[in-house]
């Protein structure tokens, strides 16, 4: 790796850090830029616009997100039923909301038109998916694909859910 190549790699980190704690919301080019330990001409000569300094940071947060729930799930695959109770028993936890929040918000701005929020938060998730097939026990890559597809569903409806404070009714469907 390169001298520019590792100074990237840490600003990468600490971007991801910075955003994780203050939202997207947070993340115009002069805060982004005191965050990193640097000016924001700097900042640019690392990346060549505020937009991939973004992607380079929801994919790090994603990377992180991915290491986690590998981490935190059974070796070996699981039928679905027990795959989303261990999902939804550490990812809506306080310690993994950050994480969390930040998809919403992408979810959310892919909503409300933003073309570039709505390609990123599709690579997201299908990335998502991928992981999800891998970690299911199907009778078939056809019914692993459906599985996968229900898991990711329910996850991210019970993610919505619990934004609006319906935690109760998650418990309820677990």
């Amino acid at each position: 790796m390169s001298k520019i190549d590792t100074r990237r790699a840490d600003i990468v980190q600490r971007l991801t850090d910075y955003v994780l704690a203050e939202g997207l919301s947070a993340a115009s080019l002069r805060p982004l830029a005191k965050a990193a330990g640097t000016s924001d001409r700097m900042l640019l000569y690392y990346f060549k616009d505020k937009s991939e300094i973004i992607t380079a940071v929801l994919g790090e947060i994603s990377a992180r997100l991915v290491a986690l729930m590998t981490d935190r799930t059974a070796p070996q695959p699981l039928p679905l039923d027990e795959l989303r109770r261990q999902l939804a028993g550490f990812l809506f936890d306080d310690a993994l909301w950050p994480y969390m929040r930040i998809w919403l918000d992408v979810a959310s701005r892919a909503a409300m038109g933003d073309a570039y929020y709505r390609n990123v938060g599709e690579q997201i998730g299908r990335g998502f998916l991928e992981w999800g097939k891998m970690q299911l026990a199907s009778d078939s890559d056809a019914q692993r694909d459906i599985d996968a597809a229900r898991l990711f569903v329910s996850i991210e409806g019970m993610l919505f859910l619990k934004s609006i404070g319906l935690d109760d009714v998650n418990a309820k469907a677990l």
